[in-house]
Protein backbone atom coordinates (compact mmCIF):
# COMPACT_ATOMS: atom_id res chain seq x y z
CA UNK A 1 0.00 0.00 0.00
CA UNK A 2 1.37 3.01 -1.41
CA UNK A 3 1.87 5.91 1.52
CA UNK A 4 -0.07 8.84 1.41
CA UNK A 5 1.90 12.10 1.14
CA UNK A 6 1.82 14.70 3.96
CA UNK A 7 -0.11 17.28 1.84
CA UNK A 8 -3.20 14.37 1.42
CA UNK A 9 -2.69 13.70 4.99
CA UNK A 10 -3.14 17.33 6.08
CA UNK A 11 -5.93 17.41 3.68
CA UNK A 12 -7.89 14.53 4.59
CA UNK A 13 -7.47 16.28 8.48
CA UNK A 14 -8.84 19.60 7.11
CA UNK A 15 -11.77 18.09 5.01
CA UNK A 16 -13.23 15.32 7.46
CA UNK A 17 -12.93 18.96 10.41
CA UNK A 18 -14.97 20.72 7.88
CA UNK A 19 -16.83 17.71 7.80
CA UNK A 20 -17.33 17.29 12.05
CA UNK A 21 -18.25 21.00 12.41
CA UNK A 22 -21.09 20.74 10.19
CA UNK A 23 -21.83 17.95 12.50
CA UNK A 24 -21.56 20.20 15.61
CA UNK A 25 -23.84 22.12 13.55
CA UNK A 26 -26.50 19.91 13.69
CA UNK A 27 -26.38 18.04 16.93
CA UNK A 28 -26.58 22.15 18.48
CA UNK A 29 -29.74 22.81 16.27
CA UNK A 30 -30.87 19.51 17.95
CA UNK A 31 -29.56 20.36 21.33
CA UNK A 32 -31.45 23.90 21.16
CA UNK A 33 -34.69 22.33 20.35
CA UNK A 34 -34.52 19.82 23.00
CA UNK A 35 -33.85 22.73 25.76
CA UNK A 36 -36.28 24.80 24.65
CA UNK A 37 -39.17 21.78 24.53
CA UNK A 38 -37.30 20.61 27.94
CA UNK A 39 -36.80 17.45 26.69
CA UNK A 40 -33.91 17.28 29.90
CA UNK A 41 -36.82 18.06 32.29
CA UNK A 42 -37.29 14.12 33.19
CA UNK A 43 -35.25 14.09 36.71
CA UNK A 44 -32.31 16.27 34.97
CA UNK A 45 -31.66 19.69 36.78
CA UNK A 46 -30.64 20.84 33.26
CA UNK A 47 -29.91 20.57 29.77
CA UNK A 48 -26.36 20.38 30.69
CA UNK A 49 -26.64 17.72 33.30
CA UNK A 50 -28.71 15.46 30.51
CA UNK A 51 -26.13 16.46 27.90
CA UNK A 52 -23.21 15.15 31.04
CA UNK A 53 -25.09 11.78 31.58
CA UNK A 54 -26.94 10.58 28.12
CA UNK A 55 -23.97 11.93 25.85
CA UNK A 56 -21.17 10.83 28.20
CA UNK A 57 -19.99 14.65 27.61
CA UNK A 58 -17.49 16.61 30.23
CA UNK A 59 -19.65 18.59 33.09
CA UNK A 60 -17.99 21.92 31.82
CA UNK A 61 -18.44 20.96 27.78
CA UNK A 62 -21.89 20.20 28.62
CA UNK A 63 -22.63 23.61 29.90
CA UNK A 64 -20.81 24.92 27.29
CA UNK A 65 -22.80 23.23 24.25
CA UNK A 66 -26.18 24.97 25.67
CA UNK A 67 -25.36 28.57 26.11
CA UNK A 68 -24.26 28.23 22.24
CA UNK A 69 -26.97 26.31 20.69
CA UNK A 70 -29.49 28.92 21.98
CA UNK A 71 -27.20 31.71 20.83
CA UNK A 72 -26.90 30.32 17.38
CA UNK A 73 -30.93 30.21 17.26
CA UNK A 74 -31.00 34.48 17.10
CA UNK A 75 -27.48 33.98 15.16
CA UNK A 76 -28.12 32.62 11.48
CA UNK A 77 -25.00 34.01 9.77
CA UNK A 78 -22.93 32.01 12.03
CA UNK A 79 -25.07 29.51 12.13
CA UNK A 80 -24.78 28.59 8.42
CA UNK A 81 -21.15 29.18 8.05
CA UNK A 82 -20.77 25.89 10.94
CA UNK A 83 -23.06 24.26 9.23
CA UNK A 84 -21.27 24.62 6.00
CA UNK A 85 -18.11 23.84 7.50
CA UNK A 86 -16.70 26.94 6.97
CA UNK A 87 -16.13 28.25 10.40
CA UNK A 88 -14.48 25.71 12.83
CA UNK A 89 -16.66 25.42 16.38
CA UNK A 90 -14.14 27.20 18.03
CA UNK A 91 -14.27 29.96 16.18
CA UNK A 92 -18.13 29.76 16.65
CA UNK A 93 -18.03 29.25 20.47
CA UNK A 94 -15.95 32.49 20.51
CA UNK A 95 -17.90 34.89 18.47
CA UNK A 96 -21.14 33.98 20.21
CA UNK A 97 -20.08 35.73 23.42
CA UNK A 98 -20.22 38.99 22.32
CA UNK A 99 -21.85 39.07 18.55
CA UNK A 100 -25.65 40.49 18.44
CA UNK A 101 -27.78 40.15 15.32
CA UNK A 102 -26.27 43.64 14.63
CA UNK A 103 -22.92 42.73 14.48
CA UNK A 104 -22.98 39.13 13.66
CA UNK A 105 -21.92 40.42 9.83
CA UNK A 106 -18.68 42.01 10.72
CA UNK A 107 -17.88 39.21 13.04
CA UNK A 108 -18.34 36.52 10.74
CA UNK A 109 -16.04 38.13 8.69
CA UNK A 110 -13.46 38.02 11.80
CA UNK A 111 -14.51 34.48 11.72
CA UNK A 112 -13.18 33.75 7.83
CA UNK A 113 -10.26 36.24 7.84
CA UNK A 114 -8.51 35.06 10.91
CA UNK A 115 -6.94 32.05 12.80
CA UNK A 116 -8.91 30.68 16.38
CA UNK A 117 -6.05 32.94 17.96
CA UNK A 118 -7.09 35.40 15.91
CA UNK A 119 -11.17 35.42 16.47
CA UNK A 120 -10.21 34.77 20.70
CA UNK A 121 -8.23 37.86 20.90
CA UNK A 122 -10.44 40.02 18.78
CA UNK A 123 -13.50 38.80 20.85
CA UNK A 124 -11.11 39.95 24.41
CA UNK A 125 -10.89 43.24 22.62
CA UNK A 126 -14.46 43.65 21.98
CA UNK A 127 -15.52 42.73 25.53
CA UNK A 128 -13.18 45.18 26.66
CA UNK A 129 -14.60 47.77 24.68
CA UNK A 130 -18.09 46.49 26.08
CA UNK A 131 -16.64 47.02 29.65
CA UNK A 132 -16.08 50.39 28.91
CA UNK A 133 -19.64 51.17 27.70
CA UNK A 134 -20.99 48.89 30.39
CA UNK A 135 -18.74 50.86 33.08
CA UNK A 136 -20.66 54.49 31.86
CA UNK A 137 -24.21 52.13 32.15
CA UNK A 138 -23.40 50.98 35.52
CA UNK A 139 -23.46 54.61 36.95
CA UNK A 140 -26.82 55.19 34.73
CA UNK A 141 -28.16 52.26 36.78
CA UNK A 142 -27.05 52.77 40.19
CA UNK A 143 -28.75 56.47 39.64
CA UNK A 144 -31.86 54.93 38.78
CA UNK A 145 -32.12 52.50 41.94
CA UNK A 146 -35.50 52.56 43.00
CA UNK A 147 -38.22 50.31 45.37
CA UNK A 148 -41.90 51.17 45.01
CA UNK A 149 -44.43 49.78 47.80
CA UNK A 150 -47.77 50.46 47.85
CA UNK A 151 -50.86 48.48 49.04
CA UNK A 152 -53.43 47.93 45.53
CA UNK A 153 -57.14 48.16 46.24
CA UNK A 154 -57.77 44.60 47.37
CA UNK A 155 -55.43 45.08 49.77
CA UNK A 156 -52.24 43.04 48.39
CA UNK A 157 -48.74 44.43 48.85
CA UNK A 158 -47.27 45.60 45.16
CA UNK A 159 -43.82 45.65 44.81
CA UNK A 160 -42.05 47.67 41.63
CA UNK A 161 -38.39 48.19 42.23
CA UNK A 162 -35.12 48.56 39.95
CA UNK A 163 -32.05 46.99 41.66
CA UNK A 164 -28.27 47.34 40.20
CA UNK A 165 -26.82 44.05 38.87
CA UNK A 166 -24.89 43.21 41.88
CA UNK A 167 -27.97 44.61 44.24
CA UNK A 168 -29.69 42.30 42.20
CA UNK A 169 -27.48 39.11 41.75
CA UNK A 170 -27.21 39.54 46.00
CA UNK A 171 -31.15 39.57 46.20
CA UNK A 172 -31.37 36.27 43.79
CA UNK A 173 -29.01 34.19 45.73
CA UNK A 174 -31.12 34.89 48.89
CA UNK A 175 -34.39 34.44 47.24
CA UNK A 176 -32.59 31.02 46.17
CA UNK A 177 -31.74 29.67 49.77
CA UNK A 178 -34.99 31.42 50.88
CA UNK A 179 -36.60 28.93 48.66
CA UNK A 180 -34.65 25.72 49.05
CA UNK A 181 -35.44 26.47 53.20
CA UNK A 182 -39.33 26.96 52.24
CA UNK A 183 -39.10 23.88 49.73
CA UNK A 184 -37.93 21.51 52.91
CA UNK A 185 -39.64 22.94 55.35
CA UNK A 186 -42.57 22.00 53.49
CA UNK A 187 -44.77 24.59 54.80
CA UNK A 188 -48.10 23.44 53.23
CA UNK A 189 -47.23 23.91 49.06
CA UNK A 190 -47.51 20.23 49.12
CA UNK A 191 -51.17 20.57 49.88
CA UNK A 192 -51.82 22.22 46.99
CA UNK A 193 -53.47 20.27 43.92
CA UNK A 194 -51.17 21.93 41.55
CA UNK A 195 -47.10 22.89 41.93
CA UNK A 196 -46.17 26.40 43.01
CA UNK A 197 -45.28 28.73 39.82
CA UNK A 198 -42.13 30.16 40.36
CA UNK A 199 -43.38 33.66 40.85
CA UNK A 200 -45.22 32.43 44.04
CA UNK A 201 -42.28 30.63 45.30
CA UNK A 202 -40.26 33.78 45.20
CA UNK A 203 -43.27 35.68 46.88
CA UNK A 204 -42.79 33.35 49.68
CA UNK A 205 -39.26 33.27 49.20
CA UNK A 206 -39.05 36.99 49.63
CA UNK A 207 -41.18 37.16 53.06
CA UNK A 208 -39.16 34.55 54.50
CA UNK A 209 -36.08 36.97 54.15
CA UNK A 210 -38.30 39.59 55.72
CA UNK A 211 -39.01 37.79 58.58
CA UNK A 212 -35.39 36.25 58.72
CA UNK A 213 -34.18 39.65 58.80
CA UNK A 214 -36.93 40.71 61.86
CA UNK A 215 -35.78 37.90 64.01
CA UNK A 216 -32.36 38.29 63.77
CA UNK A 217 -32.24 42.17 65.02
CA UNK A 218 -35.30 41.23 67.59
CA UNK A 219 -34.21 38.17 68.61
CA UNK A 220 -31.20 36.47 67.68
CA UNK A 221 -32.02 33.70 69.72
CA UNK A 222 -31.99 31.22 66.63
CA UNK A 223 -35.75 30.64 66.96
CA UNK A 224 -35.27 27.12 65.19
CA UNK A 225 -38.32 25.37 67.23
CA UNK A 226 -40.62 27.96 66.10
CA UNK A 227 -40.21 27.24 62.36
CA UNK A 228 -40.18 23.44 62.59
CA UNK A 229 -42.58 21.89 60.15
CA UNK A 230 -44.93 19.90 62.08
CA UNK A 231 -46.67 16.53 60.17
CA UNK A 232 -49.48 14.72 61.72
CA UNK A 233 -49.57 11.73 60.17
CA UNK A 234 -50.83 8.43 61.39
CA UNK A 235 -48.72 4.97 61.93
CA UNK A 236 -51.10 3.32 58.98
CA UNK A 237 -50.48 5.72 56.06
CA UNK A 238 -47.17 6.05 56.68
CA UNK A 239 -46.42 2.74 56.09
CA UNK A 240 -49.11 2.33 53.07
CA UNK A 241 -50.18 5.41 51.48
CA UNK A 242 -53.54 3.65 50.50
CA UNK A 243 -54.32 2.84 53.95
CA UNK A 244 -57.09 5.65 55.18
CA UNK A 245 -56.45 8.02 57.62
CA UNK A 246 -54.90 11.58 58.19
CA UNK A 247 -51.86 13.32 57.22
CA UNK A 248 -51.93 16.98 57.60
CA UNK A 249 -49.77 19.98 59.03
CA UNK A 250 -49.82 21.77 61.91
CA UNK A 251 -52.42 24.00 60.69
CA UNK A 252 -54.69 20.83 59.33
CA UNK A 253 -53.74 21.76 55.83
CA UNK A 254 -53.73 17.96 54.25
CA UNK A 255 -50.90 16.37 52.63
CA UNK A 256 -49.87 13.16 50.56
CA UNK A 257 -48.98 10.74 52.22
CA UNK A 258 -45.88 10.19 49.87
CA UNK A 259 -44.64 13.62 51.15
CA UNK A 260 -45.10 12.91 54.54
CA UNK A 261 -43.17 9.92 53.72
CA UNK A 262 -40.19 11.95 52.26
CA UNK A 263 -40.68 14.55 55.19
CA UNK A 264 -40.75 11.45 57.48
CA UNK A 265 -37.35 10.04 55.71
CA UNK A 266 -35.12 12.49 56.98
CA UNK A 267 -36.53 14.23 60.50
CA UNK A 268 -36.79 13.48 63.73
CA UNK A 269 -39.60 12.38 65.42
CA UNK A 270 -42.85 11.84 68.06
CA UNK A 271 -44.59 9.11 68.87
CA UNK A 272 -48.23 9.67 70.29
CA UNK A 273 -50.99 7.36 70.96
CA UNK A 274 -54.65 8.43 71.29
CA UNK A 275 -56.95 6.92 73.14
CA UNK A 276 -60.32 5.73 72.07
CA UNK A 277 -61.62 9.48 72.15
CA UNK A 278 -59.27 11.18 69.66
CA UNK A 279 -57.12 12.48 73.18
CA UNK A 280 -53.54 11.67 73.51
CA UNK A 281 -52.83 9.35 76.32
CA UNK A 282 -48.93 9.20 75.43
CA UNK A 283 -45.86 10.71 73.73
CA UNK A 284 -42.26 9.24 73.24
CA UNK A 285 -39.27 11.41 73.32
CA UNK A 286 -37.91 12.95 69.76
CA UNK A 287 -35.91 10.85 68.18
CA UNK A 288 -33.81 11.34 64.80
CA UNK A 289 -34.26 9.16 62.29
CA UNK A 290 -30.58 8.92 61.25
CA UNK A 291 -27.83 9.51 63.62
CA UNK A 292 -25.61 12.24 62.92
CA UNK A 293 -22.46 9.61 62.86
CA UNK A 294 -24.27 7.56 60.47
CA UNK A 295 -25.42 10.71 58.27
CA UNK A 296 -21.51 11.13 58.63
CA UNK A 297 -21.10 7.64 57.24
CA UNK A 298 -24.03 8.50 54.58
CA UNK A 299 -22.24 11.82 52.63
CA UNK A 300 -18.65 10.23 52.80
CA UNK A 301 -19.86 7.18 51.14
CA UNK A 302 -22.64 8.64 48.25
CA UNK A 303 -20.40 11.51 47.80
CA UNK A 304 -23.92 13.57 46.52
CA UNK A 305 -27.29 12.57 45.15
CA UNK A 306 -27.19 9.27 44.13
CA UNK A 307 -30.10 10.21 40.79
CA UNK A 308 -28.26 8.86 37.44
CA UNK A 309 -26.51 12.26 36.21
CA UNK A 310 -27.19 14.51 39.14
CA UNK A 311 -24.26 14.98 41.19
CA UNK A 312 -25.66 17.57 43.54
CA UNK A 313 -23.48 17.29 46.72
CA UNK A 314 -25.73 17.88 49.50
CA UNK A 315 -28.88 15.90 50.03
CA UNK A 316 -30.92 14.31 52.15
CA UNK A 317 -30.93 10.45 53.56
CA UNK A 318 -33.49 8.52 51.69
CA UNK A 319 -34.77 4.95 53.32
CA UNK A 320 -34.91 2.65 50.11
CA UNK A 321 -37.42 0.54 52.21
CA UNK A 322 -39.31 3.09 54.45
CA UNK A 323 -38.45 2.88 57.92
CA UNK A 324 -42.20 3.07 58.63
CA UNK A 325 -42.57 -0.22 56.74
CA UNK A 326 -39.82 -1.84 58.62
CA UNK A 327 -36.80 -0.78 57.15
CA UNK A 328 -33.65 0.02 59.18
CA UNK A 329 -31.97 3.16 59.53
CA UNK A 330 -29.04 1.52 58.32
CA UNK A 331 -26.11 2.58 55.78
CA UNK A 332 -27.23 -0.15 53.29
CA UNK A 333 -30.66 1.20 53.66
CA UNK A 334 -30.10 4.36 52.90
CA UNK A 335 -29.01 6.80 49.79
CA UNK A 336 -28.04 10.28 49.53
CA UNK A 337 -30.68 12.07 47.01
CA UNK A 338 -30.53 16.26 46.48
CA UNK A 339 -34.43 17.79 47.62
CA UNK A 340 -35.37 17.40 43.54
CA UNK A 341 -34.95 13.38 43.20
CA UNK A 342 -36.36 12.59 47.18
CA UNK A 343 -39.48 14.04 45.77
CA UNK A 344 -39.23 12.20 42.72
CA UNK A 345 -39.19 8.76 44.06
CA UNK A 346 -41.73 9.51 46.90
CA UNK A 347 -44.28 11.59 44.91
CA UNK A 348 -43.21 11.67 41.07
CA UNK A 349 -43.35 7.60 40.58
CA UNK A 350 -39.69 6.82 40.09
CA UNK A 351 -38.55 3.67 41.90
CA UNK A 352 -35.00 3.14 43.42
CA UNK A 353 -33.99 -0.49 45.07
CA UNK A 354 -30.73 -1.48 46.39
CA UNK A 355 -29.60 -4.80 44.22
CA UNK A 356 -27.61 -7.66 45.95
CA UNK A 357 -24.36 -6.56 45.01
CA UNK A 358 -24.62 -3.06 46.87
CA UNK A 359 -25.43 -1.13 43.53
CA UNK A 360 -28.74 0.92 43.39
CA UNK A 361 -30.95 0.59 40.58
CA UNK A 362 -33.49 3.79 39.67
CA UNK A 363 -36.10 2.84 37.02
CA UNK A 364 -38.52 5.38 35.73
CA UNK A 365 -42.66 5.58 36.61
CA UNK A 366 -43.15 3.71 33.56
CA UNK A 367 -40.56 1.34 34.51
CA UNK A 368 -37.99 1.50 32.13
CA UNK A 369 -34.46 1.24 33.81
CA UNK A 370 -32.89 4.64 33.96
CA UNK A 371 -29.34 3.53 33.46
CA UNK A 372 -26.34 5.24 35.79
CA UNK A 373 -24.14 5.64 32.41
CA UNK A 374 -26.11 5.06 29.30
CA UNK A 375 -24.65 2.69 26.30
CA UNK A 376 -23.62 5.12 23.44
CA UNK A 377 -25.87 4.27 20.32
CA UNK A 378 -24.39 1.31 18.11
CA UNK A 379 -22.72 2.66 14.87
CA UNK A 380 -22.89 0.54 12.11
CA UNK A 381 -19.93 0.69 9.69
CA UNK A 382 -17.58 3.28 8.95
CA UNK A 383 -18.76 6.50 10.62
CA UNK A 384 -16.42 8.66 8.55
CA UNK A 385 -18.59 7.32 5.24
CA UNK A 386 -21.66 7.58 6.86
CA UNK A 387 -20.94 11.56 7.61
CA UNK A 388 -19.67 11.95 4.52
CA UNK A 389 -22.48 10.42 2.47
CA UNK A 390 -24.88 11.93 4.85
CA UNK A 391 -23.32 15.50 3.61
CA UNK A 392 -23.41 14.73 -0.01
CA UNK A 393 -26.83 13.93 0.13
CA UNK A 394 -27.37 17.16 1.57
CA UNK A 395 -25.56 19.15 -0.76
CA UNK A 396 -22.87 19.64 0.82
CA UNK A 397 -19.33 19.03 0.23
CA UNK A 398 -16.86 20.13 2.23
CA UNK A 399 -13.31 20.30 1.06
CA UNK A 400 -9.60 21.21 2.06
CA UNK A 401 -9.93 24.75 1.96
CA UNK A 402 -13.81 25.47 3.44
CA UNK A 403 -12.79 26.33 6.49
CA UNK A 404 -9.04 27.44 5.62
CA UNK A 405 -8.97 31.58 6.91
CA UNK A 406 -8.24 33.99 4.41
CA UNK A 407 -4.96 35.53 6.85
CA UNK A 408 -1.71 35.82 4.68
CA UNK A 409 0.51 35.99 7.95
CA UNK A 410 0.53 39.49 8.65
CA UNK A 411 0.52 40.45 12.11
CA UNK A 412 -2.71 40.96 13.69
CA UNK A 413 -3.36 44.97 15.05
CA UNK A 414 -6.02 43.91 17.53
CA UNK A 415 -6.80 47.57 17.99
CA UNK A 416 -7.13 48.92 14.75
CA UNK A 417 -9.40 45.76 14.64
CA UNK A 418 -11.86 46.76 17.42
CA UNK A 419 -11.86 50.60 15.90
CA UNK A 420 -13.01 49.08 12.77
CA UNK A 421 -15.16 46.98 13.74
CA UNK A 422 -16.91 47.47 17.02
CA UNK A 423 -20.04 49.89 16.76
CA UNK A 424 -19.00 51.72 20.03
CA UNK A 425 -15.38 52.03 19.36
CA UNK A 426 -14.31 55.79 19.29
Amino acid sequence: MEMRSLDQLGDEIAELSAHLDAAIARLLDLIREFDAREGWNTGFRSCAAWLSWRVGLAPGAAREHVPVARALGTLPLLAQALARGELSYAKVRALTRVATPETEERLLAVGRAGTADHVERIVRGWRQVDRQAEAREAARQHASRALHVYPDADGTVVLRGRLTPEVGALLVQALAAARETLYQQARGREAESDPQTMVQQQADALALLAETALIHGIDPGAPGERYQVVVHVDAEVLADPDQPGQSVLEDGARVPAGTSQRLACDASRVVMRHGGDGRVVEVDARTRTIPPALRRALHHRDRGCRFPGCGVRFGQGHHIRHWAQGGPTTLSNLALLCRRHHRAVHEEGYQLDRQPDGELRFRRPDGRLLLEVPRPPAVCGDAVQILRARHNAEGLVPHPRTSMPGWLGERLDVGWAIDVLHPLAR
